[in-house]
């Protein structure tokens, strides 16, 4: 008979197992503090503590009825992976693709998700960045509040789903990247509290007590949130994480969190002979997330660069509010200082902080260690109307976008649709079965925005079913100007990539970039390449630093005039010198 093992510490006198309606006593470990155990038949299954109400297992691989049902044992052995020689391949030099399992496809699923893999193959991406997956109450959600960390979102396709999903992938040569959170759980179905002390308030986060990294009973927090992470790499032969948030992962203790987890995945790495990785995201902007564990850092692969999302965005549109109001003062220096140090605030002053914020990024030559984008989930859907820079650029500006993106010393990363400049927006949407919860989500969106000028009634409801269709991709624009051009240019663009190593040359140091602000004029050096951008209003003339030789590649017109390169307004050329 199976054995059913649980930490439990809260539990006074009794831990019991119901199987299919029927209980069974659990004794206390003798040699395992807090942990309870006991044999009992096969079959859904969930914990009572003391004589309390049934729960699922915080460890549990399934959830068939949802976070708050019970949970079913998942045989991951009986699992028939394909023979695909698929032996991972490392983050350097790779392009990722992030996409959102339930609006990626109109079915929402794996299965759905998976019949547009050659898309990707053809778009030349080298991973599937995955947003998380854990069930979370409903069927529609971002998936960040989720609350069973070892589990799969049944409507996607539970966890058979994920795996034929990777396999397929993997079939395909694409690497599969899974989006982890370990900063805190979702407000309705989060039953660790009842088992332990899962969270702490010896730290604060937004979203209330900090999980418990550091206070009594954090040994078995930590050991929980790696045994998670590695199950995916193990169990799912995910390729890497990416960890949500990890400035939110309040830890005082000698060795951070961070730092063990980067531990036991290199241990797994070695085991399962595949180079998995981990990418934070991070707005610290230090170093040590990815400096080596040996040379004193956290050991991570890379981390999400929002200060070069910032400068991009704010030279494409010219917005300043908030947290852009620092890039958009000299939007292409900013831009120019990225792409040269890495972090815009490098222990500058932030205005939107209110002080002085970040150390310079080292080494240099490692430039793969951030990552690149010209939008992410949270740069489109923490808008008020979702709404991608597709709805406001003109082609030729987001094809501008796409190449310093793509020809950058970071590793780059598109969202869902942005090679083809989707026309739909990606709103922020919920499906909270608690009615007094759905309202608080709803008020508590409006009342963000409100303070920004937006009326109440323009801010789309999250709980409305309008509004995940409105985010659905339409995969149909891919046939039609102007989004066949941009599909094609994309296309182009990370072709060159490969083919040409000094438009992915990861050394910050090598880069050279010089602007004119005021006519809006940017030229990248990249090696013998040069990168001409014109966000001018007219088309102009842009010194190349030597005589041009070849416009490699060109998104509108541009022309060789000797040492300098004629490109049309809203339009971008790669010239050879």
């Amino acid at each position: 008979m199976p054995v059913y093992q649980v930490w439990a510490p809260r539990a006074a006198t009794r831990v019991r197992v119901e199987v299919d309606g029927t209980a069974h006593e659990l004794a206390r470990c003798p040699d395992r503090d807090g942990w309870w155990s006991g044999e009992a038949p096969a079959g859904d299954y969930a914990f009572r503590l003391d004589d309390g109400p049934p729960l699922p297992d915080p460890r549990s691989a399934r959830q068939p009825y949802g976070p708050d049902g019970p949970s079913r044992a998942v045989d991951h052995a009986g699992f028939r992976w394909s023979r695909t020689g698929w032996h991972g391949r490392a983050l350097p030099g790779a392009v990722l693709y992030e996409l959102h399992v339930g609006t990626f496809t109109p079915r929402g699923t794996f299965e759905a998700a998976a019949e547009h893999l050659d898309h990707l193959v053809e778009l030349g991406v080298d991973f599937v960045e995955l947003m998380p997956v854990c069930p979370f109450p409903g069927k529609h959600g971002w998936g960040y509040d989720g609350v069973s960390l070892w589990a799969v979102h049944e409507p996607y396709g539970g966890p058979e789903g994920l795996k034929r999903f990777v396999d397929s992938a993997h079939r395909k040569g694409l690497g599969v990247v899974l989006d982890v959170v370990h900063n805190h759980l979702g407000p309705s179905g989060n039953y660790l509290p009842a088992y332990g002390p899962y969270f702490t308030d010896r730290h604060h986060t937004p979203w209330g007590a900090a999980v418990n990294l550091d206070a009594p009973g954090s040994d078995e927090v930590r050991a929980y949130l790696i045994g998670s992470a590695l199950a995916w790499l193990r169990d799912y032969r995910i390729d890497g994480l990416r960890l949500d948030a990890v400035h939110a992962l309040a830890d005082d203790r000698a060795v951070h969190f961070l730092e063990e987890l980067s531990t036991e995945v290199g241990k797994l790495a070695v085991a399962t002979n595949r180079p998995l990785f981990l990418v934070a995201e991070s707005d610290r902007n230090t170093p040590a997330t990815t400096t080596p564990r040996e040379a004193g850092g956290q050991g991570l692969t890379a981390q999400w660069s929002d200060d070069f999302h910032h400068a991009l965005h704010c030279a494409l549109t010219g917005e300043s509010h908030g947290y852009y109001r620092d890039f958009a003062r000299e939007p292409l220096a900013a831009l120019a200082r990225t792409l040269t140090r890495g972090f815009f605030h490098d222990g500058t002053w932030s205005s939107f902080r209110g002080r002085t914020h970040g150390r310079p990024f080292t080494p240099l030559d490692a430039g793969h260690r951030l990552l690149g984008y010209l939008q992410t989930h949270d740069q489109v859907g923490n808008r008020a109307l979702g709404d991608r820079v597709s709805a406001g650029l003109s082609p030729g500006r987001l094809a501008c976008g796409a190449a310093l993106v793509l020809t950058s010393p970071f590793t780059p990363m598109l969202f869902m649709g942005e090679e083809w400049g989707a026309a739909t927006p990606w709103q922020y949407f919920t499906d909270h079965t608690d009615p007094d919860l759905a309202e608080a989500v709803r008020q508590g969106r409006r009342r963000e925005f409100a303070e920004h000028g937006w009326a109440a009634e323009a801010v789309p409801d999250p709980q409305e079913p309008a509004t995940v269709l409105r985010s659905v991709l339409d995969w149909t624009e891919l046939r039609r100007a102007p989004h066949s051009e941009l599909l094609a240019w994309y296309r182009q663009l990370i072709r060159l990539r490969r083919e040409r190593p000094e438009l992915s040359d990861p050394d910050l140091g090598a880069v050279r970039a010089t602007h004119d602000e005021a006519a809006g004029l940017l030229v990248v050096h990249r090696g013998p390449y040069r990168i001409a951008v014109n966000l001018g209003p007219r088309e102009a003339a842009l010194p190349l630093g030597a005589a041009g030789r070849e416009v490699v590649a060109a998104f509108g017109a541009a022309e060789l005039e000797g040492t300098a390169v004629r490109v049309a307004a809203d339009a971008v050329a790669i010239v050879l010198t």
